[in-house]
């Protein structure tokens, strides 16, 4: 049940997204600093990608077991529990003295993201008025939009003047700040307590680990050694009992009958590969400004601005015009952006490759961003009943960020199986055919956007109501009377969306 707090507007935004802008800002920091990282730890490429897909993976695993936990013990507390264990996982990070320290910790950063983003919004929506509720949400994803766009340049300017080290350090007096505002400005609120599906979480877990663990060995092990085959095969048939496991479970971790709304499968599918070939190519792309080009970090970050400021201008933008020409229009230009920024890209690279004739690309590709992300986390909820909001952007950021972990291991074995080295050499030629199989991908996630209703695809203002109307084949019985309780406290506490969640 959700009240609505009578603390300043500004104060609960500010303490829902500082937490968010640490968490969103840490990600293309880490990016940036991969290469000074690989240096100095003296890392493999399979490392640096683990770098990275630890995060992704122990975010993606445990999110939608955030929100269980929220609903079940109280959200703002297992909000602050994920500040606090992000926060000490960053100052591990930063005091790791070798590439397998380094991922560890960012495996239990990763955790604690977990539960930083599903949350925050949850707390957010549920806190403010109806009337308030859409700028309030904007606010936030502008702030998560900072956090991107700053990334690259932040993580520059703090590598080159202190060490890769102080990127994770920045974290901890945000940290500290982030836990007490939280613990004040916001009121703790509690959903349905369901059973937690800890098999549902192991089973999906371990099977994208194997999937993402064999990919990424391939090349180095043999695509038909015993180890790849074992953690292709075997995280395939894990996924095969997740997905037989959920569809038997009285408290399935992920509701399978969420996917029979066309609008939040074609979301999810836009979401899955939108994430592989956008952010597979920034692992790419951004060592090829400091590996071949010999940019310093800080850079490498300035001159990719063009694409990551774009998503903080084009992002808020698209969230407002969603209403007035639906989610699918933005999507599909957005991805089809995507596309041919990467193929230009592709098109134009060279080791000395002028950067006038990568400009237009970075504004393509960021562009493409921005209409991508808040029409998706619409397009995701438009259907949903209020008591699904948060398993259903939970399910939707869990899906984008096994997109982002299949995309670096595809990717880079794309890159490495064509002979790819870090060196300004051996980078270029190899770099090529991975970008254009990122496009590659954008170019799917158009024709998925296309499968996305025609209509304006808007969350439901009214988000309980359709609940009592749903056809009573797709809801079990103990839904309908869920969603009839919540429809009446909605009506006591004027509280008509309780939950959203875009990343």
């Amino acid at each position: 049940m959700n009240t609505i707090s009578r603390r300043p507007l500004g104060l609960i935004i500010a303490a829902t997204a500082l937490p968010m802008f640490m968490a969103t800002l840490d990600n293309l920091v880490v990016t940036n600093a991969l290469p000074v990282i690989q240096q100095d730890l003296g890392a493999n490429i399979e490392q640096l990608q683990w770098v990275i897909n630890a995060y992704s993976l122990s975010f993606a695993s445990l999110i939608l077991m955030a929100v269980a936990l929220g609903d079940r013990m109280g959200r703002r507390r297992i909000f602050v529990a994920g500040i606090v264990l992000f926060s000490v996982a960053s100052a591990l990070c930063a005091m790791a003295t070798t590439p397998e320290l380094l991922i560890a910790a960012r495996a239990l950063q990763g955790a604690g993201g977990a539960a930083l983003m599903p949350l925050s919004l949850a707390l957010l929506a549920g806190a403010v008025p109806a009337s308030k509720r859409n700028l309030a949400i904007g606010i936030w994803g502008g702030v998560a939009g900072l956090g991107v766009a700053a990334g690259p340049l932040i993580g520059g300017a703090v590598v080159e003047g202190l060490s890769w080290n102080a990127i994770f350090w920045l974290n901890v007096p945000v940290g500290i700040v982030a836990i007490p505002l939280a613990l004040w400005a916001l009121d703790e609120t509690k959903g349905r307590g369901v059973r937690i599906d800890v098999v549902g979480t192991l089973l999906a877990g371990l099977g994208v680990f194997g999937v993402v663990f064999g990919i990424v060995r391939g090349n180095d092990a043999g695509w038909t050694s015993p180890q790849v085959l074992a953690g292709l095969i075997g995280g395939a048939v894990l996924l095969i009992a997740f997905v037989a496991f959920e569809s038997r479970t009285r408290d399935p971790l992920l509701p399978l009958a969420l996917f029979r709304d066309r609008s939040f499968s074609a979301a999810n599918g836009v979401g899955l590969t939108f994430s592989i070939g956008i952010f597979g190519s920034i692992f790419i792309l951004i060592q090829f400004m400091q590996v071949v080009q010999g940019k310093s970090p800080l850079e490498a970050g300035v001159l990719t601005m063009p694409w990551t400021m774009m998503p903080l201008i084009v992002a808020p933008l698209s969230g407002i015009f969603a209403p007035r020409i639906g989610t699918r229009t933005l999507i599909v230009a957005g991805t089809a952006f995507q596309a041919a920024g990467l193929a230009w890209l592709a098109l134009v690279m060279s080791p000395d490759v002028a950067y006038s004739a990568l400009v237009p690309a970075f504004v393509l590709a960021g562009i493409g961003m921005g209409l991508v992300f808040a029409p998706s986390s619409t397009a995701v909820l438009a259907n949903m009943r209020s008591a699904d909001h948060a398993k259903a952007s939970g399910t939707n950021s869990t899906v984008r960020e096994v997109g982002v972990a299949l995309g670096i291991a595809i990717l880079a074995a794309v890159f490495t199986g064509s002979g790819g080295t870090f060196t300004p050499a051996g980078y270029t030629d190899a770099a090529i055919p991975a970008i254009w199989v990122g496009a590659g991908f954008l170019v799917l996630a158009t024709l998925i956007g296309l499968l996305l209703p025609a209509g304006k695809g808007t969350p439901n203002a009214d988000a309980d109501e359709p609940a009592a109307q749903a056809e009573p084949d797709s809801l079990g019985y103990r839904d309908l009377v869920t969603a009839a309780t919540d429809t009446t406290r909605s009506a006591t506490n004027g509280d008509v969306m309780a939950r959203t969640s875009p990343r």
